[in-house]
């Protein structure tokens, strides 16, 4: 006996969308496994490093956290300016993160590879990611892209969303 190799439409669509779904959850998964681990140094007594790190989480990073009651000689190690300053210091990918950068624009910066430090959001904009205030509206601020050719704006977010 022959097998029928014939099959409905019917057949034909519901396995085109096992087809599909695979592909887009292996792909979901793909780049969170592509995603390389982060090293968050905090300072032990801040509060919204805890947000921030729940944040990255979240967005599909893997993040290892390191309490320090003294971040300056990390910064200056790592070439982070005064004026740019935190409470954590992340490290990704040889990238520099300092404050509450968005994990957008952390995988944004992964993706395009400039060449640079890093990515810094100065001071503690009201809505950035770990600086939530329920009943308040977030804030629009300014990611900055720093390194040795200076300082320059990479994004602007409202929240954790880029405008």
């Amino acid at each position: 006996m022959k097998p029928n190799l014939l099959c409905t439409r019917r057949e034909l669509i519901i396995g085109a969308a096992q087809v599909a779904t695979m592909f887009t959850v292996s792909r979901v998964t793909w780049a969170a496994e592509m995603l390389p681990r982060m090293v968050v140094t905090r300072d032990p007594t801040c509060s919204c490093c805890g947000g921030w790190v729940t944040h990255l989480r979240r967005s599909g990073f893997t993040v290892e956290v390191v309490d320090l009651a003294d971040l300056a000689p990390l910064k200056v190690r790592l070439g982070v300016p005064n004026a740019l300053a935190a409470c954590h210091t992340g490290q990704i990918g040889g990238y520099v993160i300092e404050g509450h950068v968005p994990a957008g624009a952390i995988k944004k910066l992964l993706a395009e590879h400039p060449k640079a430090t890093g990515l810094a959001v100065p001071g503690m904009p009201l809505g950035s990611p770990g600086m939530e205030a329920p009943g308040k509206a977030p804030e629009t601020y300014e990611v900055v892209l720093f390194g040795q050719a200076g300082n320059r704006t990479f994004a602007y977010y409202r929240g954790a969303q880029e405008l």
